[in-house]
């Protein structure tokens, strides 16, 4: 049983802090959207390690999949503690986790430290997600009290994919164009994400702290919602192995398979596909939650059919439409999943609920694509691609029903 020791009021907001409730809300999606955007700063950059440093293709991909694992681990032990630790207290120290892998990333391009500085930026990423999310949603209803939670939804969801989209096309084109390409991305995101920790230093707290007996995640939603819980769970899953794929593989796809070698170009279409997401989840924001939802299944199936045909006929432009419309699906589907959540989830423990979504979801990232990465090395591309998208389709297809359900 959780003791609680003590448990003193939060100050009021602007006692000890420069900014306002409304300042804040926005200096901490800009912090989400920046660690976000630095965690695929590697999309574009891959290739370049092959060639330099001799990765393999399953090298990448457990690169890839050590970032992914460092999110779980990492919500798995901290992504809950912002709910009585409080949230500035945790996303400071992860803003600054990231940029210490910025850091390792600028003194080596060793697979080793490339492997640590994937899995402490998983770390970080794993305590920023939920809480920020949370942050928002808190920082929203304190700044404009009784205006419902759309924008703060909203927000943290385009904070999420607008930064996944940012990410890849700076450092595409810093890698195509500036010198030093396997460092000048990286040097660059090490000053914003010290920017973004000072503004998180001064952003108002909005949880009560006190002190209770630690103890790894857990879910802690009402019975009757669990299995909706758990299909928003498997959505995000889904939603989030669409866009691993395009944070991974999809660039080696573009490079060989498609005979398009150019970075800039690789961190382009990891960006089309996360811009699109951005984008949908804008458009569908009055629709209703299973509008949304609807929405992002068949767009994601859709998407995924067209990417892995592109594929097999070695066409470019239908690769970045399917690109385009299995991220507007995710984008949509992974909206979905959070609003979900938040719907069910009381806000005592919303942080926690949030967290094992982001869990699944994060799931999603590393075991679907380290399988296809290991596929490559058996069968074609074009199977390994084909096998991915069936799996993913039977999953959305297995949650569709509970999440529709009204």
């Amino acid at each position: 049983m959780t003791t609680v020791l003590s448990r003193p009021a939060a100050r009021p907001a602007g006692r000890d802090r420069k900014l306002s409730h409304e300042q804040g809300f926005w200096a901490i999606a800009l912090a989400f959207a920046v660690s976000l955007a630095f965690t695929v700063i590697p999309t574009p950059l891959w290739a370049l390690y092959q060639r330099h440093d001799g990765y393999s293709t399953i090298g990448v991909t457990v690169a890839f999949a050590a970032y992914a694992f460092g999110v779980i681990a990492s919500l798995f032990l901290a992504g809950h503690v912002s709910d009585w630790l409080g949230r500035r207290r945790v996303l400071l120290p992860a803003v600054l986790l990231e940029a210490v892998s910025a850091t390792l990333f600028l003194t080596s391009t060793s697979f080793g430290v490339v492997l640590v500085a994937r899995v402490l930026s998983g770390l970080g990423i794993g305590m920023i997600t939920a809480t920020a999310t949370a942050h928002l949603s808190e920082l929203h209803a304190a700044a404009r009290p009784g205006a419902g939670r759309a924008r703060g939804d909203l927000v943290a969801t385009v904070a999420n994919l607008g930064g996944f989209a940012f990410g890849p096309v700076v450092s595409g084109l810093l890698a195509q164009y500036a010198p030093a390409p396997l460092r000048t991305p990286y040097l660059v995101f090490l000053g914003l994400l010290l920017l973004a920790a000072i503004a998180v230093s001064l952003v108002p707290e909005t949880v009560a702290t006190h002190r209770r007996r630690y103890r790894p995640q857990r879910v802690d939603v009402p019975a009757a919602t669990r299995p909706r819980y758990f299909a928003a769970t498997a959505g995000a899953f889904a939603a989030l192995s669409v866009l691993g794929l395009f944070t991974s593989l999809a660039p080696a796809f573009v490079a060989g398979t498609l005979h398009h070698p150019s970075r800039a170009l690789a961190g382009a279409v990891a960006s089309l596909v996360f811009g699109s997401g951005a984008v949908a989840q804008v458009l569908l924001r009055r629709r209703s939650l299973r509008d949304q939802v609807a929405a992002g299944l068949i767009l994601m199936v859709a998407g995924l059919a067209t990417v892995t045909a592109a594929v097999w006929a070695q066409s470019l432009p239908a690769f970045l439409v399917g690109g385009a419309v299995a991220g507007a699906g995710a984008g949509a589907l992974f909206k979905g999943t959070i609003s979900t959540v938040v719907d069910l989830a009381p806000p005592a423990v919303r942080g926690e609920a949030l967290a094992g979504l982001f869990l699944g979801g994060y799931l999603g990232l590393a075991v679907p694509v380290l399988g296809l990465g290991v596929l490559t090395q058996l069968v074609s591309p074009q199977v390994a691609l084909l096998w991915f998208a069936g799996a993913i389709a039977a999953l959305i297809v297995a949650v569709s029903r509970p999440l529709l359900r009204r």
